[in-house]
């Protein structure tokens, strides 16, 4: 699923993580794995680089008493990813998590303590848990457009899909991209939210009038779809514009996620993020210009409204971004994108998106 080179880099780190606590056990110490700390108070803006930069504070998983069994299962996951890697194979979260089963008082009784083990050899590893052999259920989002992607069978025969020749369908990205190789020559990437505007814009050839590629983020994009992106982003130089609903989810969640980077993966900010995305609407400001149709914030809209403006790093350093929630909280109503169908169905293929994508001045960052 990986490429050797990068299967090889994986396999020695976690060799020198093993070799590590072996020689802590030589020396009479207490065999420990020490990783970054994946929180957003554990990082900062970093405005040169566009995305969150981790700071300093790590933790360590020492082998005592009272932790004794999650770290025989830190020990037995990073055994399972070697041996993965090692047969050039992979498993699922959910299929690591029922391997488990056998590893007597080590095993898993749920699946999520299962997932956060395998995020803390990914934190500790500094590599992808996809490079480490594991990849989500779920895959990434739908695309359509012109673009042509190069992709191979699991015996090697090349496949090619023109994900502009897909009639009233779309390309699924696939929870591993790395091996795709792509050939475009659209002007950007819409990436939307929601799967019915999705389906509006795909449906009414809005990618066909203006050389794009769509791509639906199906909500918060799975991995696969943000590293997808990402490397149309760095290797075509292709702007990315998302449309999102106008509310704190779209906006701090979705958004914000897509550009910068999740505190949870915020160590992996530089693999993950896109600094180059521009957020196009529903904006605060859209509400009012275009007077559409709105729904009252609810306490957990306000809540992450004033979470953001306090303590969210991006926001704080992007005045725009500071105004932008300003006012939302103000006025107190969000607005999803399909409340533009006021003005007809065909209006935000037609006047609405073409009028946001020329006019810079009206998008964040």
């Amino acid at each position: 699923m990986i490429t050797s080179k990068e299967r090889d880099l994986a396999a020695q780190k976690i060799l020198k993580l093993a070799n590590e606590m072996y020689n802590d056990i030589l020396h009479g110490k207490r065999p420990k794995i020490t990783f970054p700390i994946r929180s957003l108070a554990n990082a900062k803006f970093d405005v040169d680089k566009g995305t969150f930069a981790i700071l300093g504070k790590e933790k360590d998983r020492t082998l005592t008493v009272n932790q004794a069994k999650i770290f025989a299962q830190t020990i037995k996951m990073m055994e399972f990813s070697k041996s993965l890697l090692d047969t050039n194979d992979f498993s699922t979260l959910r299929e690591a998590y029922y391997v488990s089963k056998n590893w007597g008082e080590a095993r898993f009784d749920d699946q999520q303590p299962s997932n956060g083990v395998i995020e803390d050899i990914e934190a500790a590893s500094e590599h992808l848990r996809e490079d480490l052999g594991f990849i989500p259920e779920e895959d990434g989002a739908a695309v359509v457009g012109p673009l042509k992607i190069r992709d191979r069978t699991a015996d090697g025969e090349e496949i090619r899909i023109d994900c502009a020749k897909l009639g009233s369908g779309a390309y699924s990205i696939p929870n591993d991209v790395t091996k795709l190789e792509f050939d475009t020559k659209a002007e950007f990437i819409l990436a939307i939210e929601t799967a019915g505007m999705f389906a509006r814009l795909n449906a009414e050839g809005f990618w066909n009038k203006h050389n794009c590629i769509l791509i639906s983020l199906k909500g918060v994009p799975a991995r696969a779809t943000r590293r997808f992106i990402k490397r149309l982003n760095e290797e075509h130089k292709l702007p990315i514009l998302v449309f999102t609903d106008g509310d704190p989810y779209g906006y701090l969640n979705i958004y914000r996620t897509l550009k910068v980077g999740s505190g949870k993966a915020v160590h992996l900010a530089d693999k993950l993020a896109i600094p180059d995305a521009r957020l196009i609407g529903v904006t605060p400001q859209d509400i009012l210009d275009y007077d559409l149709p709105t729904h009252p914030l609810k306490d957990h809209d306000i809540k992450r409204l004033k979470d953001g403006l306090k303590n969210d790093d991006f926001v704080r350093s992007f005045p725009e971004w500071q105004k932008a929630l300003n006012q939302m909280a103000d006025g107190k109503v969000r607005a999803e994108q399909q409340s533009l169908a006021k003005y007809g169905l065909k209006y935000v293929v037609e006047e609405y998106l073409p009028t946001k994508v020329e006019d810079q001045s009206t998008w964040l960052p």
